[in-house]
């Protein structure tokens, strides 16, 4: 094959080098692409193309495959690519998806004072576009064609002004790979009117390793012992590396970039051995059900082992145990029997295990061949299974002893598709990077018995009248299949979930359970992580044990949540069924991931606490506590005159204590918490915050509260602090009566104060569009407020009357206001809204407030500037956990950031 490896290179430079239909202003400032280089080949149609040249995760559940959220699309794209495999068909294809930013007047005060128009982005819409990934079994072709049709993907989507002026389907084509784009292209043309473009098969593979390793932060895995690992993959330090397919046969791809890679070894014994000579041998009718056998099998009544040859014993001599295959197949012929006395079931262990240990050992010796380390292996034969992977694994561990180790790929399912959507001019995936991706996981029909119930769900409604009739029937919704709202999702090929109670499970469909992958251009990595190449978010690991706590948490605290979101929407009879399906659905989750806890990728206790907002907003609950968090305000302003005064009678240094002590006594009012919900019950939200303030008992649980003290009174002659960020937590007192008190002594010590919240609701959290409002009803009672406010643009009633804003700036430092960019109890600083991400660069301090942001995640991070993370531990188990203490302790850690 070394002749054609010219060949493949040229036409892996076509899939990887495509071009963006919007260049960056300033083109001396262009990105590096993901995808490499400028465009090398032009093609022509009349078909428009799509502007993926910025692109972000945002939003609600959509799609049972990772569906890409791209927004600078301003025209109509119709690009559709396929996959046509023997056993499944893969589809991805673009839809509009456009929500256009709110450009007002506080943005744009904002980013005149942030100095930036972040970075080199025009302005563009939040959400552009999205890819969409489905799949089909190859075997109901028509129902992939009746969805294509129905959607009308070929002529760039019904809602497309071209199908709507023009649906003509004249000269169009569709790009795809696999034997099915040859077998199948009169049907295509015969049904759709369409002709198909072949790619090359190889170089649509590659293409889509190299994207989705570059952009998806936890793509590729180990998997040994029954054990998925991620991987964190360096993005600019990919390459090289081997890239196994295994299809029917095996080739072995040595990829050295982009647009650089040989196919340099394969072998004939492949997953069509395995399937073949286990038809053969088992009379099974399909691969999934040679699998499914291979489960239950014990292939030491086939193959002969190192301790049959030995008594029992190791061959410790040369490092082999007694359990080790000395020859598969071998115990057969010493044994006086047929073919029909042997168990079905471990002869197809015994076969996979040969065909998956060779493969695995001619993988290692090419790698070792060429010096490489990295070695990923895909395909047809691996379909998420976790037998085969395990043993593909321990035959690498085993032949290099230890040294290199087998990787797979979440998203391997779609690997060609990838690369065959990448092949058209101006794909847009050039400027993609990881922090801009964001994958979600919708609910899907209910499954009983392994089996998909249902067609295919079009909307809400229907969503929720299928969870109904299953609850009706008495049957258990035991996991969730992701499914998608109207226009995003396929139907068919769903393949058997996780069974129960096995250490390795037979998930075929893993290769393809993905979620939803969103494209959002205004996220960005938090630009003061002191090492963003290391930072992980989450503080605690979720052990087996630790997830069964912390689902039992969630499923207790779930029955106020529904009752809290049906009270938000009025308590319709519509909001209550909307409220019953919401909670089938997320205890479906939950159940899922404690059957699978590597389901969803790498899932920490922040992924699983935005997996419960997610959920809420996908049943269409805006924000469940919209109501107690507008009556807690309102009660937490009224008292704000009374503490503002009491502080202004204070010292300079008390004044500081009893600031930060109202932080973390206001830090009580969570609905997120059972303990303080059993409070809220027991008095008004004015009675607990001063029970609260009245148990403040220095020293705290952690307390270094002496040392910023030190920080902030030594040099008056100096300003302490240039601009601080402080991330708020949760409406009512905590804001009112606890961060707004905070900023205001900043401000007037003379630093600028950014407060920093939720885009989107997450229980009781104030988010960034609240905030304004309040901070107009307390700068009612306070000059300092209303003056920084003014210079922040808060205000607008105000600003309204000053023609240049600069002399507005003058009367005061500002107070501004900022979306993170989550909707989320949590904060991940790898994806931060750019709006953000322009604040931090002049800021010199942090604070961060609350459990969820300070001790769920981030404990253990530093940053390039001070630090102070305030939070009262309202969880036992937290407490004991991280801190040897109890309950409604509180800690105050001051990190100077040298």
């Amino acid at each position: 094959m070394a002749s054609n490896s010219t060949e493949n290179i040229t036409k892996e430079k076509q899939f990887a080098k495509g071009i963006s239909a919007t260049e960056p202003e300033d083109k001396e400032e262009k990105k590096e692409s993901l995808t490499g280089g400028p465009p090398v080949i032009q093609r022509s149609g009349s078909r428009p193309q799509l502007d993926l040249s910025g692109a972000a995760i945002h939003g609600n559940f959509e799609d049972r495959y990772p569906t890409i959220l791209l927004p600078n699309q301003s025209d109509d794209i119709s690009h559709l690519a396929l996959d046509i495999g023997g056993s499944l068909i893969k589809l991805v294809y673009f839809s509009r998806h456009a929500e256009s930013l709110t450009d007002d007047y506080r943005k744009n005060s904002l980013r005149k004072k942030f100095g930036g128009t972040n970075g080199n982005r025009r302005n563009y819409p939040i959400l552009g576009g999205r890819l969409h990934f489905v799949k089909f079994e190859t075997s109901k072709l028509n129902e992939c064609l009746d969805f294509i049709s129905s959607k009308q993907l070929h002529r760039g989507g019904v809602d497309s002004p071209i199908w709507r002026g023009n649906p003509s389907t004249e000269n169009i084509v569709i790009k795809a790979t696999g034997g099915g784009a040859f077998k199948y292209a009169d049907v295509f043309r015969e049904r759709l009117g369409v002709s198909l473009e072949k790619e090359d098969e190889m170089g649509s593979l590659v293409a889509g390793a190299n994207f989705l390793l570059r952009a998806i932060r936890h793509e590729a895995f180990t998997h040994m012992d029954g054990q998925k690992e991620f991987i964190q993959i360096d993005p600019n330090d990919l390459f090289p590396y081997l890239l196994v397919n295994i299809g029917s046969g095996v080739s072995i791809i040595k990829v050295d970039g982009f647009g650089k890679f040989q196919r340099v070894s394969g072998t004939n014994v492949g997953g069509g051995t395995y399937w073949g000579l286990g038809r053969l041998l088992t009379k099974c009718k399909s691969f999934d059900e040679l699998l499914e056998l291979s489960q239950k099998g014990d292939n030491s009544q086939l193959d002969m082992l190192v301790g049959d040859i030995y008594g029992g014993l190791d061959y410790s001599k040369i490092g082999l145990s007694a359990s080790t295959i000395a020859s598969s197949f071998g115990k057969t012929i010493s044994e006086n029997k047929e073919l029909s006395d042997y168990r079905p079931e471990d002869i197809s262990l015994s076969l996979l295990r040969m065909i998956s240990y060779n493969i695995g050992q001619i993988s290692y010796l090419n790698a070792l061949r060429y010096g490489l380390k990295k070695i990923f292996f895909g395909g047809f034969f691996i379909r998420g299974h976790a037998y085969t992977m395990d043993t593909i694994s321990f035959a690498v561990h085993f032949w290099s002893k230890g040294e290199a180790q087998a990787m797979f790929l979440r998203h391997e399912g779609f690997l060609g598709a990838v690369g065959v959507f990448m092949s058209y001019e101006k794909h847009g995936l050039d400027d993609l990077r990881a922090h801009q991706l964001v994958e979600r996981f919708p609910m899907g029909a209910p499954y009983v018995g392994g089996k998909i119930h249902g067609p295919p769900l079009g909307n809400l409604n229907e969503k929720i009248s299928w969870m109904e009739k299953f609850v009706q029937k008495g049957t258990a919704i035991t996991a969730p299949v992701p499914m998608a709202p109207p226009g995003t999702t396929g139907m068919g090929g769903f393949e058997r979930p996780s069974a129960r109670g096995n250490i390795l499970r037979s998930d075929a469909s893993a290769a393809l359970n993905v979620g939803v992958l969103h494209l959002v251009p205004t996220l960005e990595v938090f630009p003061l992580l002191r090492d963003p190449k290391i930072y992980e978010p989450n503080t605690i690991d979720l052990s087996h044990s630790e997830l069964e706590y912390w689902f039992t948490v969630l499923s207790e605290h779930l029955p106020d949540l529904v009752d809290k979101a049906v009270a938000s929407e009025g308590g319709t009879d519509d909001a209550k069924r909307r409220g019953d399906a919401f909670a089938r659905a997320f205890s479906a989750h939950l159940a899922r991931l404690m059957e699978e806890p590597a389901a969803y990728g790498k899932f920490g206790l922040a992924d699983l606490l935005e997996l419960r907002e997610e959920c809420l907003r996908e049943f269409q609950f805006g924000d469940a506590y919209i109501t107690i968090k507008q009556r807690e305000n309102e009660a937490s302003l009224a008292v704000l005159p009374d503490l503002l005064m009491e502080l202004d009678g204070m010292n300079e240094e008390d004044r500081l204590l009893a600031l930060i002590e109202g932080v973390l006594a206001a830090n009580i009012f969570d609905w997120g918490s059972r303990a303080c919900v059993d409070l809220y019950h027991k008095g008004t939200i004015i009675e607990i915050y001063r029970m609260s303030r009245k148990k403040m008992q220095r020293p705290w649980r952690v307390d270094d509260f002496d040392t910023f003290n030190k920080k902030m009174l030594t040099d008056k002659r100096q300003q302490p602090y240039k601009r601080a960020l402080l991330f708020v937590d949760n409406s009512g007192a905590d804001i009112v009566l606890g961060m707004l008190p905070l900023a205001r002594e900043l401000l007037r010590r003379g630093t600028e104060v950014v407060l920093v919240a939720n885009s989107l609701p997450a229980l009781n959290d104030v988010t960034a569009n609240e905030i304004p409002g309040i901070v107009a009803e307390a700068a009612k009672h306070c000059d300092t407020l209303r003056r920084a406010a003014e210079a922040g643009g808060l205000l607008l009633d105000a600003m309204a009357g000053i023609e240049d804003e600069s002399k507005a700036s003058t009367v005061s430092v500002p107070l501004m206001v900022v979306e993170n960019g989550c909707g989320s109890p949590c904060i991940d600083f790898r994806q931060v809204s750019s709006e953000l991400a322009e604040a931090a660069k002049e800021a010199d301090l942090i604070i961060l407030e609350g459990m969820g942001r300070a001790l769920h995640t981030n404990l253990n991070v530093r940053f390039k500037c001070d630090a102070l993370k305030l939070a009262m531990i309202k969880n036992q188990r937290l407490a004991e956990k991280l801190f040897g203490g109890n309950i409604y302790d509180c800690i105050c850690r001051f990190e100077p950031a040298d």
